[in-house]
């Protein structure tokens, strides 16, 4: 993939990729390794979180759509070399966070993915895209359990703040 042409994003918009598109992969192995390879980038770039998630669903069996999916990802970081957590100077004294959530995205169980991500001021500290446990009956029901999840990991962060000796204010 050295030699790859860079992508701009880490997964195309449109259908999703169900569980049984394409012919499963004879050497599952070499998968599961790229795969936990990307995860590891995952730690330090929150722009690849959705993306990570996405392609570790498939980790049972995989087939030649999701190597597909897996090296869409590897192309994208190609053309994103630079990017990563910067940390710029500024006020950390004020937590706010960002949710959102799809309405039954995955087409084989139809769980909806939750996302996330945590401020302390200007810069980026907590981040996370998973999908939901449990099936939502609506857009709102997804939308509230992504606030939920959301909610606990800032009120976690602020907890640790403050046993840190920290006065922050949360929203």
């Amino acid at each position: 993939m050295l030699e790859c042409k860079p992508c701009k994003t880490p997964v195309a918009y449109g259908k999703r990729a169900s569980l049984y598109d394409g012919t499963l992969l004879t050497d599952a192995a070499s998968y599961r390794s790229l795969v936990g390879g990307i995860q590891y980038l995952n730690m330090s770039r929150p722009d690849l979180s959705f993306a990570v998630n996405y392609v570790s669903q498939f980790m049972h069996q995989p087939t030649d759509v999701h190597l597909q999916l897996a090296k869409s990802i590897l192309r994208y970081v190609k053309g994103s070399l630079g990017s990563g957590i910067k940390f710029k100077p500024g006020d950390c004294t004020t937590i706010s966070a960002y949710s959102d959530s799809d309405w039954a995205g995955c087409p084989d169980t139809r769980k909806s993915t939750t996302g996330y991500c945590v401020f302390m001021g200007p810069n980026l500290v907590a981040w996370s895209s998973k999908k939901q446990p449990t099936i939502s009956r609506s857009s709102t029901e997804a939308e509230y359990k992504a606030f939920e999840v959301t909610a606990t990991e800032v009120q976690w962060i602020s907890y640790l703040l403050n046993e840190l000796g920290f006065s922050v204010t949360t929203p």
